[in-house]
């Protein structure tokens, strides 16, 4: 029955229609990136110049502004946070450990150069403003910077098949509640946090490479044995970049949008590139549609299974059955939507993007039964394994094992704590949800989050309130004792 409504659902909203999505009119609100990188790729060195015009878009008066220097979590296995478990250690650095970092070498402001500082172990960037930045107002600051890439499978890192750069600039800290926020890089999930802005980037690599990366490529040019792409990339929230030597690419168009897949030693080509366009018109359908005109999805050295970057996917070639490499590459498109398109803060409130992609990759084999997994296939599963790893858990230590979801990612013991709560429980969450309020409330909900919050940053009320308001039903407490913990989930 489940199946019927939700397809009758689909077929309203796309009678329905939704709003265009202007990118161009969004854009002109937001700050701008310039990028201006070139990669030594046998030294595994790069040189960045990087101007960020950045507008104020607070109610009070700026006096300073703050970075994120999230590579300088690699540079010392001596620092208090850091980016890899002991348990994974082994894997991300199969060679050792080797350090990473980037290391500022001049700020300007207008052409003067300002007295800059690095604080919490150098992994953030303070600039004091030569004049004060009033609301709407705004200023460019140029950075020059080296940046060092460590021998480390991971977003910021190189193995034997690839180069990761990801998080790899200096990128502005979100103000709020009277202060930037400066959460550290740590093991557990992905401790990011930014808002959208606009990316430029010209990138200068040796042409033995190929590149895959956020944002279209409008322009490229060849000499001297160097490559120079130019990146254009509206209203993101991120930026990223992988390189190899192995690369072969495939690409299709499909409703405007340019959809590439490059990779290696793979014999399932184009089934993977398929994934993903029927991973974007689900998604289109369920929530609202992919405003952007590229996706691409790499193959790479990672130690982890895929990661989200706007208009790019990364999958770990270490992702050997052919099903769960197609659930990485559906489950990271849906990431387009929570986290890409509408923002929260992943240290704070991971569930917000990490259990609700988790519960749309259900929901895209319920849609796709022709992928070979159905929806209560995936959510019995789920069920399954968590109540296994509670009674493992309280077996193992003795004591009730904490199932509250509404902590902070350095709050969460153990990776596989932190993948249970916010990954298996966010899906039996969204389920339970969906049962109480029924189909028709609980979509309308979900596509009314998406289009409230586009662009922006959402939190739990967000999402309570898009809810409630589609189902006219007090949700509040249903889903608070979800979070915290209260609720007593059994077989």
């Amino acid at each position: 029955m489940k199946r019927i409504i939700i397809c009758l659902l689909l077929v309203v909203v796309l009678f329905t229609g939704c709003t265009t999505l202007d990118l161009d009119k969004k854009s002109s609100e937001l700050s701008n990136y310039y990028i201006d990188l070139d990669l030594n790729y046998e030294d595994k060195t790069a040189l960045l110049n990087e101007v960020v015009d950045y507008i104020n878009n607070e109610d009070i008066v700026l006096k300073e502004l703050r970075f994120h220097l999230y590579p300088n979590a690699f540079k010392s296995r001596e620092l208090s946070v850091l980016p890899v478990n002991e348990f994974n250690l082994s894997k991300a650095y199969p060679n050792g450990f080797d350090p990473g970092y980037i290391e500022i070498n001049s700020v300007s402001i207008d052409g003067k150069d300002v007295n800059f500082t690095l604080l919490n172990e150098e992994s953030i960037l303070q600039v004091p403003l030569i004049n004060e930045l009033y609301p709407t107002e705004r200023v460019k600051i140029e950075i020059d910077a080296s940046i060092c890439i460590p021998n480390v499978k991971h977003r910021f890192g190189y193995g034997d098949d690839t180069l990761n750069l990801c998080n790899f600039y200096p990128i502005a800290c979100v103000y709020e509640n009277g202060g930037f926020v400066q959460d550290r890089y740590c093991s557990n999930g992905d401790p990011f946090y930014s808002e959208v802005a606009n990316y430029n980037v010209e990138v200068t690599y040796d042409s033995v490479l190929k590149l895959g990366a956020s944002g279209e490529c409008v322009k490229s040019s060849e000499s001297n044995g160097l490559t120079t792409n130019f990146y254009e990339a509206k209203v993101v929230r991120d930026f990223g970049l992988v390189f190899s030597k192995k690369f072969e690419v495939v690409e299709k168009t499909v409703d405007d949008v340019l959809f590439t897949y490059m990779y290696y030693d793979d014999v399932n080509v184009e089934e993977n590139l398929q994934a993903m366009i029927d991973a974007v018109t689900t998604f289109n359908n369920l929530l609202g549609k992919y405003p952007y005109s590229t996706l691409t999805a790499v193959k790479c050295d990672f130690s982890y299974g895929g990661m989200e970057y706007p208009n790019l996917i990364l999958i770990s070639d270490d992702v050997e059955n052919v099903h769960d490499y197609i659930n990485v590459i559906v489950h990271e498109t849906g990431h387009q939507w929570f986290y890409g398109i509408v923002g929260n803060n992943e240290v704070k409130e991971a569930w917000l993007d990490e259990g609700l992609t988790e519960y749309i990759t259900a929901l895209f084999y319920e849609l796709n039964p022709n992928y070979e997994r159905t929806y209560d296939e995936v959510v019995g599963n789920a069920l399954s394994s968590y109540l296994l790893f509670l009674d493992v858990y309280e077996d193992v230590f003795g004591e009730r094992f904490d199932t509250s979801m509404n902590r902070e990612l350095t709050e969460f013991n153990s990776e596989p704590e932190y993948t249970y709560l916010i990954y298996v429980k966010g899906l039996l969450m969204l389920d339970n949800l969906r049962d109480i309020v029924g189909d028709s409330g609980f979509f309308l909900g979900l596509k009314n989050y998406y289009e409230n919050n586009k662009y922006g940053i959402a939190t739990t009320d967000h999402f309570i309130s898009a809810l409630e308001n589609a189902t006219n039903k007090n949700l509040e407490g249903i889903i608070n004792s979800w979070l915290d913990g209260s609720v007593v989930i059994k077989n």
